[in-house]
């Protein structure tokens, strides 16, 4: 998460200007072809997108010896309650309750098993515990907003938490970005974590949002959005969502090392 733009001019540009450049982009996009599955590194409408994304060859590590030093994870490591962020503290937040939940899958449509997911948010308020977030929303004090759990045999993972709220950044004037849980995965090996971000069906900020527009093909858009699901609903206690995460192929969930983005 940050907020923190380093292109000065990002606070003259208005939320209309940005509509502009997006609609220009998106009508000049042609999807007759193969389709832009995969989000442009360098977007214009999302000004820092230059900064967000390597420019030069990564460093090259052995695998095998940076396992040697890296941690694991299991049954011992990750306690079945780190799962609920609703009980981190002496009282309930603030918020629309909700159970998220879904199945990480490869490519070939297998269940993956024991993966460490990991989830960031901000509050009902769209407020983080970070000393960088320093909007005026409210901070919940019975909130952190961090979670995470082992998929069991079946590939599942499964959150509660609150619903976080919208919030303001600095790409550009009256910026607001729809809302959000950031998803991190560890693959088999530490050295392939990957980090995602679920949004939420029917948000109004998504034709405002640069971040989410960069990814030009609308049905690799979808793929961020999940699911209400009644069957995931709890009978007066949460609302259920469904979000499956897809880690490889030409269905695979977007990664943040796709779009560049940690806001």
């Amino acid at each position: 998460m940050a907020r923190i733009d380093t292109n000065p001019d990002a606070a003259a540009a208005t939320q209309a200007d940005l509509s502009a450049e997006m609609a220009a982009l998106t009508s000049a996009y042609d999807p007759s072809g193969e389709g832009e599955t995969q989000p442009r590194l360098d977007y214009a409408p999302y000004r820092s997108s230059l900064l967000r994304h390597p420019t030069k060859d990564l460093h090259h590590a052995d695998p095998e010896s940076i396992e040697l030093w890296s941690p694991c994870f299991g049954p011992q490591d990750v306690h079945a309650l780190e799962a609920d962020l609703t009980i981190q503290h002496h009282g309930e937040p603030i918020g629309e309750r909700m159970v998220v939940t879904g199945q990480v899958r490869d490519g070939d449509g297998r269940p993956v098993r024991g993966q460490l997911v990991e989830v960031w948010q901000a509050n009902a308020g769209g407020r983080y515990i970070h000393k960088r977030d320093q909007h005026p929303a409210p901070i919940d004090p019975n909130f952190t907003g961090v979670g995470r759990c082992l998929t069991d045999d079946d590939g599942w993972y499964r959150f509660t938490t609150v619903k976080p709220g919208p919030y303001p950044w600095k790409n550009h004037r009256n910026a607001w970005r729809p809302a959000h849980i950031h998803f991190s995965l560890f693959g088999t090996e530490f050295t392939q974590r990957l980090i995602t971000q679920m949004y939420f069906p029917g948000d109004p900020l998504f034709a405002l949002d640069p971040i989410y527009q960069s990814i030009l093909d609308p049905r690799a858009r979808e793929r961020l959005v999940a699911a209400y699901d009644h069957d995931v609903t709890t009978h007066e206690w949460a609302t259920g969502y469904r979000w499956d995460i897809v880690l490889t192929g030409s269905h695979r969930t977007l990664l943040e090392t796709d779009t560049g983005d940690d806001d």
